[in-house]
Parts: structure tokens; sequence; C-alpha cells
């Protein structure tokens, strides 16, 4: 199956579409994000103890205590970026894969890395599934951004930092867009990240709720 074939048939389109409309009215507006959720299968990237509630605009857990975030956030978080379909975008923080398959729909190839084997072998695994071919999932510190692959167009990192990490604001290329969680470990702001020229311009979107980001550029175990 190719990846925008996805979830044509599988039972789970009216609740994507309900999911869409509840998007909708609390403001998401950009017509490919709004496309991508109502075509990504996001209960192929929950626990089958969870599928129950794949839909509903919430966080909902995943493996190795980590979450999958909800649904309006990563939408908030694509809108800001813009993206066109040509890009090249560099995913912190794979997570179960879900955000990096809406990516895939957006922009012209994914670079997501997670730190986590169990959750980086299993998206990786989902991704290969749903027929995805402009994903590279790796395994490592994502706060060291991939510089082999680098500058990217666009960053989304779905885990809260203290700080931009220096080597993500190095990797953004000139004109770029970075989302990111800037605050402490217990609540954040969303923010819009902007390299314009070698100077980082960042403006507020909202107050989120993110797992913390660990590594060398981010939070110490």
């Amino acid at each position: 199956m190719g990846a925008r074939a996805l979830g044509t048939a599988d039972g789970y389109g009216g609740y994507r579409q309900q999911l869409v409309d509840a998007l909708r009215e609390k403001g998401i507006h950009d017509l490919a994000v709004l496309r991508a959720v109502a075509t990504v299968p996001r209960h192929r990237f929950v626990p089958q103890s969870v599928v129950h509630r794949a839909y509903e605009d919430s966080a909902l857990p995943i493996a190795a205590g980590q979450t999958i975030s909800q649904p309006y956030v990563q939408a908030r978080s694509l809108e800001a970026l813009r993206l066109t379909g040509s890009e090249k975008v560099l995913e912190v923080g794979a997570g179960s894969g879900y955000q990096t398959a809406l990516l895939a729909e957006l922009a012209g190839n994914v670079i997501a890395v997670e730190r986590l084997a169990t959750l980086a072998e299993q998206a990786r695994a989902t991704l290969a599934e749903l027929g995805f071919r402009n994903v590279s999932l790796v395994l490592g510190d994502g706060t060291l951004g991939w510089r082999s692959l680098a500058p990217f167009d666009a960053i989304v990192v779905a885990a809260a930092s203290p700080e931009v990490p220096r080597p993500l604001a190095e990797q953004l290329a000139p004109g770029g867009r970075m989302v990111i969680p800037i605050g402490d470990r217990r609540e954040q702001i969303l923010m819009l990240v902007e390299k314009v020229g070698q100077e980082l311009r960042q403006a507020p979107l909202s107050d989120v709720r993110f797992v913390p980001l660990l590594g060398e550029f981010g939070f110490r175990g």
C-alpha cells in the first residue's frame, strides 16, 4: 500500500474525520495538515490497550514510559512549519512514529531520530508496513541532530528542552523553521524558531507539557 492510500478502507475513517473536525474547531486551518491527519492511521501507532482512544484529541501512553502527543499540539506544530512538500525535515523524538508519518505526508524527506531502541525498532517497522518510503528513522541522541544530512529546512522537537540545543540551531538552514517546547521538566512553551541569517527569532505558540529531551544538549538523566 502506498503512503497516500493509507486508511482508505480500515474502518477508522469516520473517527479520523471526527478528529479533523475537532482540530478545525480548535483553530487548525492548514489543509495539508488536516489531510494528513485524515489519512494517517493513528491507531497503528498506539498500544493495543488504548486503540479505542486512538482518535481522541489527547496524549496517550506508548512503550518505554513515553507518550504519543496530543493531536492538536502536533497539528499546531506542523502548521507552524508551513511545509510545502519538498522540504528536508529533521524530527527529534520519533516515539511511536505517528508524527513521523504526518511529516512524511507533508514534506519531501524526513530524518527522524529516536534515542530508545525499542521505540525506534517498532516505529521503523510500522512505517515500513504502511508504505512510507521518504523516511529514515535512526537511533541516536536527538539533541545532536544528524549533522551528516544537515542542513534541514525544518526541525520539529517532540520533547521539552531548557533551551534550543546548539547543534539543532546550527543544522537549521537559513530561512528554516523549528518548533520546540522550551521550559523546565514540568511545563513549557511551544516555540516557533526561525533562522534569519545566523539569528534565531523565537515566537511563542502555546503552553504545553512534554516529556524531557534527554541528551548531551538537553536534560541529563
